[in-house]
């Protein structure tokens, strides 16, 4: 999922701005997610915040899930009313429901390191909540924290990230809107990445440009180019080995090109999705979005367009 799918204009503001709901957001769903894409010079930094209030709606227990797929982002999160709590599912091969036992996220903060797995949380009430999406290797530049640590972890932010940091979180919390929230956000993060950035970043996010990028500038930026030597450094920069990365760029070129398919036709063919995507077959594909979403290709598509627990997946239509 990228800012670059969306309308250039969306990028020729000084500041973050609110992408539009897709004109097949379906009827009788809340449109209660909001996505927010970064400045143009912090797109190497940010990837993008989501942002969602149930505040003014009556919702069904089902309704109060939100899922959200494995992703090899970095996320920090704040709760401006309410509060969601962890879903833990109680085989490792289902998706947890409503039913589930119920994990409390540490602190008033979460920091979250990439996850290789989905993760659900649950709302039992009204619920305001944002969570910004940083790169990780981006957030391991700007403030030393190590995504290979956080991986697959949630802590309280207050536990890793520098005080500077923490009066951003203080100062965000009290803010207003989102509008305000992420102009502030942006405002504190643009002179420290430009002080920070690497001398070539990639401007555009893609999962697998990004992946390609840095396994080149793994073997530029140090002596020493074994396999071994450059993996390592994409672990220590992004969290994940390159394998992984690659595998999260198949799977996000495929729920794009679902969502082209279903534009022009009407209609998708996971075949078609499967090759188009660079997977083996259609079983490839249906292994590897199981893994990443929880669901086959068809039950997640069904889900976007007509279950309100998969809104951050809708938002990104």
């Amino acid at each position: 999922m990228n800012d670059c799918d969306s309308p250039r204009r969306l990028h020729s503001r000084p500041m973050a701005s609110l992408a539009p709901l897709s004109p097949r957001h379906p009827a009788g769903l809340i449109p209660s997610g909001e996505l927010w894409l970064p400045r143009a010079s912090l797109t190497a930094c940010l990837r993008a915040a989501m942002a969602r209030s149930t505040v003014g709606h009556a919702l069904s227990d089902a309704q109060r899930i939100n899922r959200f797929p494995a992703s090899p982002l970095c996320s920090l999160s704040w709760w401006f009313e309410g509060r969601s709590e962890a879903l833990v599912a109680e085989r490792p091969d289902t998706m947890p429901t409503e039913h589930s036992p119920r994990e409390a996220y540490p602190g008033r903060w979460v920091l979250a390191g990439p996850q290789t797995r989905p993760t659900s949380s649950y709302c039992a009430g009204p619920t305001h909540a944002m969570m910004v999406m940083f790169m990780p290797d981006a957030l391991h530049q700007l403030t030393g924290v190590d995504p290979g640590a956080l991986t697959d972890r949630m802590v309280d932010a207050q536990s890793l990230l520098p005080p500077d940091w923490l009066a951003l979180c203080e100062t965000v919390q009290n803010l207003p809107d989102n509008a305000a929230r992420l102009q502030h956000l942006e405002d504190f993060l643009e002179p420290r990445w430009q002080a920070c950035r690497p001398a070539q970043a990639l401007p555009t996010q893609r999962y697998g440009d990004w992946a390609a990028h840095l396994a080149q500038r793994a073997a530029l930026s140090a002596p020493g180019r074994s396999l071994r030597q450059l993996e390592r450094r994409i672990k220590r920069w992004a969290g994940l080995p390159l394998r992984e990365l690659r595998g999260f760029g198949k799977a996000e070129q495929a729920f794009f090109d679902t969502i082209a398919a279903d534009a022009s036709q009407g209609s998708v063919k996971w075949a078609d999705v499967a090759a188009g995507a660079g997977f083996s077959d259609q079983s490839h594909l249906c292994r590897v979005t199981r893994r990443i979403t929880g669901y086959a290709p068809q039950a997640l598509y069904d889900g976007i367009y007509g279950d309100e627990a998969f809104w951050a997946y809708r938002i990104w239509v």
